[in-house]
């Protein structure tokens, strides 16, 4: 059966390899700290298990709005507006069943063939394959371990051409823990502006941040 180019072109989840690989290691007996895959240590909350066994017998199974519903909406704006200062309505929330998700359907409606996609490394490996499917491509560019490995306005500016139609941020960085300040971001964002480009901020690691510094 013949596959599609851009499917033929996804490269294999390296975190994936390695979990698998940390397991195989385990069973034959060997100790091993894995590094892969991004799992909790501990099993899900009670009251989350709960509130999941009340709504299925409650027969909240059927359609939902693919955007997600209001109430689970307003809930999403709640958190903005008490944990960020942020100030949405519910036209502007879409609810995903995950991150990878997420940033999936947000390459698919801002990219196409021939968009550029700017990319700081290191990165998370899922990144550079959804860039792929989106038909666009990834402008990688090295961070410096001297700067926390994160990007510089000079380092950003140079590398934003015609082409350049996203700009991906993740901050807390996976993999390298890096977090911008305040002041770092509003220089990025200067250029940014001045080029018109959107911004992906994935911000998934928000609250893993393990000093007294906040922005």
């Amino acid at each position: 059966m013949r596959l599609a180019e851009r499917a033929a072109g996804i490269s294999p989840s390296p975190t994936l390899s390695i979990d698998a690989k940390a397991k195989q290691m385990k069973a034959s007996g060997v100790k091993v700290i894995s590094f892969g895959v991004g799992e909790p240590d501990f099993d899900t909350p009670e009251h989350i298990k709960e509130a999941a066994i009340e709504a299925i017998k409650g027969g909240d199974t059927r359609y939902t709005p693919a955007g997600g519903t209001l109430k689970l909406k307003q809930a999403i704006i709640e958190k903005f507006r008490r944990e960020n200062g942020l100030e949405y309505q519910a036209n502007q929330i879409v609810v995903s069943v995950g991150a990878k998700h997420s940033l999936y359907n947000a390459f698919q409606v801002l990219c196409q063939p021939g968009d550029e996609v700017i990319l700081p490394a290191p990165y998370w490996v899922s990144y550079l394959e959804q860039i792929k499917l989106s038909g666009a491509e990834a402008v990688i560019v090295q961070t410096r371990e001297e700067n926390g490995f994160k990007l510089t306005p000079e380092e950003l500016r140079a590398v934003i051409t015609p082409k350049s139609r996203v700009f991906l941020l993740n901050s807390p960085s996976n993999p390298t823990g890096g977090v911008y300040s305040r002041e770092e971001l509003a220089a990025l964002g200067d250029v940014l502006l001045e080029n018109n480009l959107t911004i992906v901020s994935d911000e998934i690691y928000e609250k893993l941040m393990y000093d007294a510094w906040s922005m």
